[in-house]
């Protein structure tokens, strides 16, 4: 019969990459509480209006990368791309916009996006993201973009630098696209078909094109930075007064505009060096008219999305060490069916005293179970016979220096308790 392969793009995550995984989200999670954020999980699929309005028509997420079907009702809906959009929703759903501000949540989220798979990329991946609403000054630029950092820093990652830039507001946006509109006009020979759609539909966008002529049209486009109206270069000084006084590095970075329709004023990026083309892993930036484009209330918002496959890429490439699973305690090793039994009992009961122990379920000779003790790195190992049931006593064994304790069946837990400390 014929093998089925997983989809192109997608990826099957097991040990030894699992520890990876598992570590960087609880690193993430702690962050995330440290700074008071809440977890909010959303659905995997949403109407694709909620896509279409938030993220906006004229983007490639929109027009190229989403994937969609058809209810049975006739209804289209759409497998998440990014996870904003959603936590919006249901903000405004919930009635959470009444709360107390600002509104603080963070979510692991599987995301979907019709792109070719490479390093760094692929159709279904995880992201780690962080929203707040509510706060409108540039205390709530700096509270996002440090929360990032911090788990930046607690990964290990020393190659990763933040970039910053403010594309401005809807007052100080016009002037600056009617500026950028006609340079990209001078220059329209050099642009790709799509950036000939964009350049008209929504300019910034061409910007962010990937394509080697339009990147090098890019490099010479008018700065959002040299358009600000007062308020938005205050804002954009305010957030470096606080990363400089907290000592953040950065580096004013006037390319990055970040690939969707909702972005205002601050957009950052975390970008690794050695990774490869995707080296970006964590981009954001503020959306203050999100809220209210999606049939809310006007509310200031803010916050970043961090894949974690590109995270993982960044650690190997600065060797950084991930702790694996936790190994057993205490591995029993029996021989005979009665004994069996018995350690299957004692191996319960540790767990239960949150032991990590384990114990034969297949029936192995006494010389395999050893192997099987030492390759599963067992710190310590008890072999339980008849003689060990009947007196009620038995021989452990540290693994590492082969030292022997002879301690009670029923004392055992105390034992490694005793040892932990």
């Amino acid at each position: 019969m014929e093998k089925i392969a997983k989809p192109r793009g997608t990826m099957d995550v097991m040990a030894p990459e699992i520890f990876a995984w598992n570590y960087i989200e609880r690193v993430v999670r702690g962050a995330a509480e440290r700074c008071g954020f809440t977890e909010i999980r959303t659905p995997t699929f949403e109407e694709i209006g909620l896509f279409k309005r938030g993220v906006g028509e004229t983007t490639d997420v929109v027009q190229k990368e989403m994937y969609t079907f058809t209810d049975k009702d006739g209804t289209v809906y759409a497998l998440r791309p990014e996870g904003t959009a959603s936590v919006v929703r249901a903000i405004i759903e919930n009635g959470k916009a009444a709360d107390t501000l600002p509104l603080k949540y963070f979510y692991l989220i599987n995301c979907f996006r019709y792109e070719k798979p490479e390093a760094g990329r692929s159709r279904e991946f995880v992201q780690f993201g962080c929203e707040m609403f509510g706060a409108p000054g540039a205390g709530a630029d700096y509270t996002v973009i440090s929360l990032a950092d911090s788990v930046i820093r607690e990964l290990g990652l020393k190659n990763v630098r933040l970039h910053i830039n403010s594309i401005g507001c809807p007052k100080c946006r016009p002037k600056y696209r009617e500026a950028l509109v006609s340079y990209l006009r001078a220059h329209r020979d050099e642009l790709c078909d799509t950036c000939l759609d964009r350049m008209e539909t929504n300019p910034l966008r061409v910007l962010d094109c990937k394509n080697d002529s339009c990147k090098k049209v890019a490099q010479g486009a008018p700065r959002t930075i040299d358009h600000l109206c007062p308020e938005c270069e205050e804002h954009f000084a305010e957030l470096k007064s606080y990363l400089d006084a907290c000592g953040i590095e950065y580096v004013i970075d006037p390319h990055i505009v970040r690939g969707l329709d909702y972005y205002t004023r601050t957009v950052f990026e975390f970008i690794a060096e050695g990774i490869g083309s995707q080296s970006t892993v964590c981009g954001g930036g503020r959306y203050d008219g999100l809220m209210e484009e999606l049939g809310g209330p006007k509310m200031a918002g803010i916050g970043f999305g961090m894949g974690i496959t590109r995270l993982i890429l960044a650690m190997k490439q600065n060797g950084v060490e991930v702790p694996a699973l936790a190994v057993p305690e205490l591995y029993i090793a029996a021989m005979g069916k009665e004994a069996a039994v018995r350690g299957t009992k004692i191996v319960s009961e540790l767990r239960r005293a949150g032991i990590n122990a384990d114990c034969d379920i297949m029936g192995r000779s006494l010389k395999a179970q050893m192997k099987y003790a030492d390759k599963i790195a067992a710190r310590y190992v008890l072999i339980l016979g008849d003689s060990e049931i009947e007196s009620g006593r038995a021989v452990i064994k540290e693994m590492a220096t082969s030292e022997q304790t002879e301690v009670s069946l029923d004392g055992i837990a105390d034992f490694l308790t005793g040892k932990r400390g």
